[in-house]
């Protein structure tokens, strides 16, 4: 379960974390870089540690690593005590897969960001019609073992594919990071994490924005019901489901938003509201507006 919320000032500290399968302990927010250049990510990470994100999600196909570890280094948590309360990701590129391939490429990526381990280093597609995923996790468990990478993870794996990873490693990742946001609930894929104790971590977790206004407006009365923004109610319910979730934004109020929104959505009304959210998205029909004031919501 997710650790009890500190309602402290310090926007870090209300940050809950996922203890996942080989007991490390992830920031349940971080921030994602994907479409950040190298030019501008610096000053955008440095603002997210400084505004209080300790949790910092990257990949070689994103062109940006050395900007990041920059922003790292300027904010003063490449080394020491900030290192140790930080979480890095990082991922290989589907073209550098493979045993040889991925060893090769994760030193040029921890040079990039000027770190001396990443947190966690995740296969970054499945690649099914050139499967070498068993080769490339046998790679990063040799790093994992050097102390070079925490702990290792797949991005965009659906269950055939997390089967087939088994059974030729006998280990699954800790997390598995898709895009899941409420109206793409993937919920045979969540199901199978939750089964086999890997952690769920959404990209895009509010659509690119497009959830924002989704389901003829249940987002938006359930945010008017509680005096609170739709996004606000969109990160609570992926918060409340125990996913690990990524927002990407160039924008440093945001950055703060996200960081304390947490401590400032009370839980005691929003259960009611969680289950109509969840029982939207692909293959199902959204509750109506008359049903929703049926829960108290009007």
């Amino acid at each position: 379960m997710p650790e009890p919320l500190d309602r402290g000032v310090s926007p870090e500290t209300a940050v809950p974390r996922i203890t996942l399968s080989d007991g490390s302990r992830i920031p349940q927010i971080g921030l994602g870089v994907l479409r950040i250049g190298n030019g501008d990510v610096s000053a955008v990470v440095r603002a997210a540690l400084e505004s209080g994100y300790r949790h910092i999600d990257t990949a070689a196909g994103y062109g940006n690593e050395a900007g990041t570890g920059d922003g790292i280094r300027c904010a003063g948590f490449a080394a020491g005590k900030p290192r140790e309360s930080l979480w890095v990701t990082t991922k290989v590129r589907d073209s550098q897969q493979g045993y040889d391939q991925t060893l090769r490429a994760f030193d040029a990526q921890l040079e990039s960001l000027g770190l001396d381990y990443v947190d966690m280093y995740m296969i970054h597609w499945p690649t099914p019609f050139n499967w070498r995923s068993g080769d490339t996790w046998r790679a990063m468990a040799q790093l994992r073992s050097q102390g070079l990478v925490k702990s290792i993870g797949v991005c965009n794996f659906m269950p055939e594919h997390l089967d087939r990873l088994y059974g030729e490693v006998g280990e699954y990742p800790v997390i598995n990071q898709i895009e899941l946001h409420p109206t793409w609930q993937q919920r045979q894929t969540v199901e199978y994490c939750i089964r086999h104790d890997i952690a769920v971590q959404a990209y895009s977790p509010m659509a690119r924005g497009a959830d924002l206004t989704a389901g003829g407006g249940i987002i938006r009365k359930i945010a008017k019901a509680h005096h609170k923004t739709e996004a606000q109610v969109i990160l609570r319910w992926h918060i409340e489901n125990r996913t690990v979730i990524i927002p990407k934004t160039t924008v440093h109020a945001w950055q703060r938003i996200s960081a304390c929104l947490i401590s400032h959505l009370p839980l005691t009304n929003t259960k009611r509201s969680i289950p109509l959210i969840h029982r939207s998205g692909p293959g199902t029909t959204l509750i109506p507006f008359r049903t929703a004031d049926k829960a108290g919501l009007g």
